[in-house]
């Protein structure tokens, strides 16, 4: 009887199963270490850094635009409109066309030599407006329910559970505008100058528009607090919740508003438009805090990616060349918009407010009485009708049908 051969166990398989499962662990060890240096204890770069290095970007956005805008109006062929013939009326007389020149003539303006002026007569106006701003906010929560509703919206992720406000803070300083000062741009908004002999000579502002540039500067403390949870819907819906607490402040802000007119026609009005230079500074100060029991406080990171978010926010609204356009109402003087003089005495705005909401309340309950009264007075009424029309039938000795019988089937009342 021949001896069989015992085949000896393969050693190859085993070691590149155990050498592959030690290199995944030690992978994931990897990135669990470089998450938490790099995510949770690295360190954020100084806020002057930070901001030098956001406005080298906008400048040379900004410049991009410029050159696009440069480019496309020496290429572009430029035809000019033929006027319509349209009959004019021989009563309206017709003003002088109206350029940039004549207006800065006419009012004693030169963009040459003008000095910049301080604007503390509209510090004051602006001041008062957002005080009473303030004051309404602060009034039945109006503020905080519009907060809500738009923060818990449509557009809010599934990753995030309800959002709750827990702090609103709007601030006690106010903005203070200076040295503003009118110079000349052309109908894309760009500036026209005012060197002699360029670019911004008198025959280049003949066809563009005026525009005010302030300085704008604001320190103060604007706070808004969140509370939610970010939720792990995979594999299966709410596997693990994390819940996380925000807070943004804004503590600085700084730049230059430009505000300029867009004249209207007869089909569209007037409108005001508005928008920040490149060169603003805008700081904030964010608080975050993850977790239940274990909690991780003001995490760096977080406050990279918050304050990045923002700042893509602000500049994709109102950033040069960007600009938010808001039309004007009918300026023209109406009856119904007069106040003062005869009428009486106006209130302060607080006190009317308060009695403009119990006048409402009480006209609906006056209302709401006269309805039911309306109701009762119909229902005495047709009561006294058919009373009356049974009296009249009995007069008459008109036989009476139960109520529900058969046809046919009636019942003699003596």
């Amino acid at each position: 009887m021949s001896s069989t051969e015992v085949p000896l166990p393969k050693t190859e398989s085993s070691l590149s199963f155990t050498q592959g499962l030690l290199l995944g662990q030690l992978s994931i060890v990897i990135l669990i270490g470089a998450f938490i240096k790099f995510f949770i204890f690295g360190e954020a770069p100084s806020p002057d850094v930070t901001a030098a290095l956001r406005a080298t970007e906008r400048r040379s956005r900004t410049l991009a635009h410029k050159r696009s805008l440069l480019s496309l109006r020496s290429t572009a062929q430029r035809q000019a409109s033929q006027p319509l013939n349209r009959k004019r009326s021989n009563v309206l007389r017709g003003p002088p066309p109206l350029t940039t020149t004549t207006i800065l003539n006419k009012t004693y303006y030169n963009v040459d030599s003008h000095q910049p002026e301080s604007l503390d007569w509209f510090n004051v106006l602006i001041a008062q407006t957002i005080a009473q701003f303030r004051s309404d906010a602060q009034h039945d929560d109006a503020i905080l329910t519009s907060l809500t509703r738009a923060l818990n919206g449509s557009s809010r992720p599934d990753f995030l559970d309800e959002i709750k406000v827990t702090e609103i803070s709007l601030g006690e300083d106010f903005p203070i505008f200076s040295n503003c000062r009118v110079i000349p741009v052309d109908e894309d908004g760009l500036s026209l100058g005012t060197g002699r002999g360029g670019e911004g000579g008198s025959a280049g502002r003949d066809h563009g528009r005026l525009q005010a540039r302030m300085d704008v500067d604001l320190n103060d403390f604007i706070t808004l607090a969140l509370e939610t949870k970010l939720l792990l819907n995979y594999p299966k819906p709410l596997v693990a919740v994390l819940p996380v607490a925000l807070a943004v402040s804004v503590v600085r802000f700084s730049g230059t508003l430009s505000i300029s007119f867009v004249p209207g026609s007869p089909l569209n009005a007037t409108t005001l438009a508005f928008s920040f230079l490149d060169d603003y500074r805008l700081d904030f100060s964010i608080r975050s805090l993850l977790g239940s029991r274990s909690r991780l406080q003001d995490l760096p990171k977080i406050a990279q990616l918050v304050e990045a978010r923002l700042h893509t926010w602000f500049d994709e609204r109102c950033v040069e060349p960007r600009f938010q356009q808001i039309e004007l109402p009918n300026l023209w003087p109406r009856k119904k918009n007069t106040r003062g003089g005869d009428d009486a005495p106006s209130e302060p705005a607080s006190i009317s407010r308060a009695k403009g909401k119990e006048f409402e309340r009480d006209l609906r309950h006056e209302a709401r009485r006269e309805v039911e009264a309306e109701a009762r007075a119909k229902a005495d009424e047709d009561r006294v009708e058919q009373e009356g029309l049974r009296l009249r039938r009995r007069a008459r000795g008109e036989e009476y049908a139960m109520p529900g019988s058969m046809p046919g089937l009636s019942m003699n009342i003596t």
